[in-house]
């Protein structure tokens, strides 16, 4: 998709009659910049392991209304038990098959501008942030207002789907409000979908002494490029849990901005990615520690056959009044295939001198001792070779709070094993 491209459909956008002019000009300004940078190349530093030719040998178009479903919808292969879900097919919301759990308020794009007072927050950390703000759509917003402990966890559930060649730009915001919580579900499926550009973009604040616990399941069709950009502000003595598993996309990447913006917050992330095929999945991550006694960590596993390749680009910024700080980075990666490819880049920037800040990396084949192990009781290589693989990711797996989300991504796991040779 070339630039000339994305005016053309930029222009479409200006002058779709049912989105308000009100945001026209923040549309402008972002895509401005975004014509100026372009999209990256293996050239830049952050983007020299991720080939985006998914992206750039296709013509991409907006979702129309022609592209919302036709008939019912089955839900069931996606069933997780005990959630409220929010539907978005092809980017466009189904309300009559979503609910929301009480206490918790749901507004559209336009309605939390208007709360904002006609600003929210936007980024241009990278060429695909501007590009979200240029053509976003789907927007909504999840407030949890002071005080509220959400009980029954939320689902986003978004489903791509047709021959149609797709461009959707999700905005989703959520405030956690002070010392209150919620348990919030990514999941990210795809119906017989080609050729489908996801360009996500989520703005995450959780105040003090609030809770959030975000799952990301991102299993798209390997003909989906999905495109993740997710910002976290956290304040003083709050709580972010973060876990992703990944085993769709012919490309999947997922860009972690997190501010640590008050004292005690703590910030977890975790992600486990499973790749076959030419797949590549990527986690970039920037944890940025701007004030004392906050404590954040990073554990990523990936798990790659045949000719996929990953990346994990992990960096703790450790600011100068940053004392106290509490920091570990972890990456760990199983290759089984000798032409499968991993890059891991763990990086400490500490301009503080009281802190506790360490990170550690490892990529390796599947161990020999241990393959023999098993064979010595009984099992054939196969089981044997998929009983470690299990062992490699599971106990993250274990660390979901919720049990029927935790249930759905074991199955899950076990699907992959499955077609695993």
């Amino acid at each position: 998709m070339t630039l000339s491209h994305f005016q053309i459909e930029f222009e479409k956008m200006i002058n779709r009659d049912y989105f308000s002019d009100k945001i026209h000009p923040m549309r402008k300004e972002a895509f401005s910049k975004f014509i100026q940078n372009g999209l990256p190349t293996k050239k830049w530093e952050d983007w020299r392991f991720t080939n985006l030719a998914s992206i750039t040998t296709k013509e991409f178009h907006l979702s129309e209304v022609k592209d919302s479903p036709k008939g019912t919808i089955d839900l069931s292969p996606y069933q997780i038990e005990d959630v409220d879900t929010i539907v978005i097919y092809n980017g466009h919301y189904l309300e009559s098959l979503s609910s929301t759990p009480p206490g918790l308020k749901l507004l559209s794009g336009l309605e939390y501008l208007s709360s904002k007072k006609g600003t929210f927050e936007n980024s241009d950390n990278s060429p695909f942030d501007l590009l979200n703000t240029a053509f976003m759509d789907s927007g909504i917003a999840i407030i949890v207002e002071p005080n509220t402990n959400i009980k029954k966890p939320l689902r986003l559930l978004f489903i791509s789907s047709g021959k149609n060649h797709l461009m959707v730009s999700p905005r989703v915001h959520i405030d956690v409000e002070e010392s209150s919580s919620l348990f919030f579900i990514e999941q990210h499926v795809s119906q017989n979908s080609e050729s489908y550009f996801q360009n996500e973009s989520v703005f995450i604040s959780v105040e003090n002494n609030s809770q959030l616990d975000h799952i990301r399941i991102q299993s798209n069709s390997e003909s989906t490029t999905n495109m993740a950009n997710l910002h976290v502000k956290q304040q003083a003595d709050s709580q972010y849990s973060f876990f992703q598993f990944a085993d769709g996309c012919t490309l999947g990447r997922l860009n972690i901005y997190a501010k640590l913006k008050g004292e005690g917050a703590d910030c977890a992330l975790n992600g486990i990615a499973l790749s076959t095929g030419n797949q590549h999945l990527g986690h970039h991550i920037i944890i940025d520690h701007k004030v004392p006694n906050c404590t954040s960590s990073q554990n990523f596993k990936s798990i790659l056959q045949d000719q996929s390749s990953g990346v994990y680009s992990g960096r703790t910024i450790v600011r100068k009044d940053a004392q106290k700080t509490n920091s570990t980075q972890s990456n760990k990666n199983l290759l089984l295939s000798k032409d499968a490819l991993m890059h891991s880049i763990p990086q400490l920037e500490i301009d503080a001198d009281d802190v506790k800040c360490a990170h550690g990396s490892s990529t390796g084949a599947l161990d020999d001792e241990a393959l023999f192990y098993l064979r010595s009781r009984g099992l054939d290589i196969l089981s044997a070779k998929k009983l470690l693989v299990h062992g490699f990711v599971s106990e993250m797996i274990e660390t979901i709070k919720h049990e029927p989300t935790k249930n759905s991504i074991h199955s899950q796991l076990q699907n992959w094993l499955i077609h695993y040779s």
